[in-house]
């Protein structure tokens, strides 16, 4: 495996680079077991983060560099991690330079659970503006490059390129074992294939990517990029925390709760909450999919754009796959094309993992989806309903406001998958789940979430009850959305998660 000093030595000139980094902010705490292993990682790879980045010449060319360095536990995506990536593309922007990423990378660092999870979208929406301006994003996925990366930052490049034989992935391979006892298909999530399924542009060794990288610069580069405002601003107030109707519970109570085949979901809540309720079916290009809802709806007076996770459909099996996030953004575009706030509803176990997914674009769909959302001119608004589990989730999260059920949780993996990855057993994911974070509480406190809507103990004994006072807690947040300015939303949703 090449490290990520290696990797620069072979593809920029020699000479002339300089590291962007500084030293990342402390994240663990001292004695704990984390901390050690923080240490141990520096140590064991010569890094003090698991990416490096800077800036160089690339055949002549001063390109900005974000590259992952795997020794780093996994190249796993932490805070400090997520802190450093944002600064380097956000520098790139500015200074309206090329960038070039070459992530390996497992995903979202475990031991910081969800709060860094949400990560993966703050990312999306510094790469997202930087596309904006009219500059060079290009992609080497070097192995392994799986998880929250590949559905984020690591699909979003004008060109992509992957290192031959590389295991690339939305979901693990050892994961998916521990979560169903048997191994993923071979020859799926390997670089080769996904060349051959259209999902990256070539597969191309170390040495000869310089070459083919300043050949794609060559052209990409040759347009005068629009001016790009900077981000102005925002002062984001963490929300007041509420004493809560009933003690909070424990995390893996409230996951249980989310689970129950009489909880309540999108259609409920339209059934008992909205009104003139017009449903859509499908991507209109041959796709559909009974994971996701798609619909027209006015929530009091506020008419809207819902796009909801169908929690009885993917009970039944039918799991969110890239057609269901096509479908998704079929509504995105639909919201922005008639102004009208969009209503994202997360209550998903996880999107599905199979050979069909993975060759279909799901990781790519995810990171789609993100970055339209994160950049919607219209007002968005969501509701973490149930369960939110994954890429899944996190591609319909980052709105103007988002509220969640009191049983509602986020994580980015169902905890037994989490167990799996520090514990390499499932038996441990009731106390992952504690240690993520992933209640509403915890969401709350933590700025994920503004709101926090009773359950008066659980929905699933209340359905009517709950969904109405859901819809009366969207109804008046949409008020309060429309009132404020395009350019101020726009502002406050891409610098939601610092």
């Amino acid at each position: 495996m090449v490290g990520a000093e290696e990797v620069l030595r072979r593809v920029l000139d020699e000479g002339g680079r300089a590291s962007w980094d500084v030293p990342p902010r402390q994240v663990a705490e001292a004695g704990s077991v984390y901390e050690a292993e923080l240490a141990a990682a520096r140590e064991r790879s010569g890094c003090d983060e698991a990416v490096v980045t800077g800036e160089g010449l690339l055949r002549g060319r001063r390109v900005a560099y974000v590259v992952s360095e795997f020794r780093f536990l996994a190249g796993s995506i932490g805070l400090a991690t997520a802190d450093r990536i944002v600064a380097a593309v956000e520098r790139a922007t500015a200074e309206g330079l090329p960038l070039v990423a070459a992530p390996s990378s497992g995903g979202t660092r475990m031991q910081e659970g969800t709060l860094a999870f949400a990560q993966m979208a703050r990312i999306t929406a510094a790469v997202t503006r930087h596309r904006a301006a009219g500059l060079p994003y290009l992609v080497y996925l070097r192995h392994p490059t799986t998880g929250g990366v590949f559905a984020s930052w690591g699909s979003l490049g004008h060109v992509t390129a992957a290192e031959p034989g590389a295991l690339i992935g939305f979901l693990g391979p050892r994961v998916y074992e521990g979560l169903y006892g048997k191994p993923f298909p071979e020859g799926v999530q390997v670089a080769e294939n996904l060349f051959d399924k259209g999902l990256v542009d070539a597969v191309v060794g170390i040495d000869d990517l310089s070459e083919i990288a300043a050949r794609a610069l060559d052209v990409l580069c040759t347009g005068s990029p629009p001016a790009v405002a900077p981000l102005p601003p925002v002062e984001r107030r963490r929300p007041a925390v509420p004493e809560p109707e009933h003690e909070e519970g424990s995390a893996w109570d409230s996951i249980v709760r989310s689970r129950s085949p009489e909880r309540p979901g999108v259609r409920e809540l339209l059934r008992y909450g909205a009104r003139a309720v017009t449903p859509m079916s499908g991507t209109q290009q041959g796709e559909a999919d009974p994971g996701l809802l798609l619909a027209l709806a006015r929530f009091g007076e506020r008419p809207c754009v819902v796009v909801g996770q169908d929690r009885r459909s993917q009970r039944e099996g039918q799991l969110l796959g890239p057609a269901g996030l096509r479908v998704a953004r079929r509504g995105m575009s639909l919201a922005a094309e008639l102004g009208s706030p969009l209503v994202t509803v997360v209550d998903t176990p996880g999107a599905v993992l199979s050979a069909e997914a993975e060759e279909g674009g799901l990781a790519g769909e995810i990171a789609r989806c993100l970055a339209d959302l994160l950049t919607l001119s219209a007002p968005t608004l969501c509701l973490l309903m149930g369960e939110g589990t994954g890429g899944a989730a996190l591609a319909l999260l980052p709105a103007d406001r988002v509220l969640a059920a009191r049983h509602g949780w986020l994580a980015p993996l169902p905890p037994e998958g989490a167990s799996v990855i520090v514990h390499r057993t499932v038996e441990r994911a009731a106390e992952m789940a504690e240690a993520q974070g992933v209640r509403s509480g915890d969401l709350l406190r933590n700025g994920i979430v503004d709101e926090v809507v009773g359950e008066r103990p659980d929905a699933a004994g209340e359905p009517v009850e709950f969904c109405r006072r859901a819809a009366g807690a969207i109804e008046r947040s949409l008020d309060a959305l429309v009132g404020l300015g395009q350019a101020e939303r726009l502002a406050a949703r891409a610098q939601r998660y610092r």
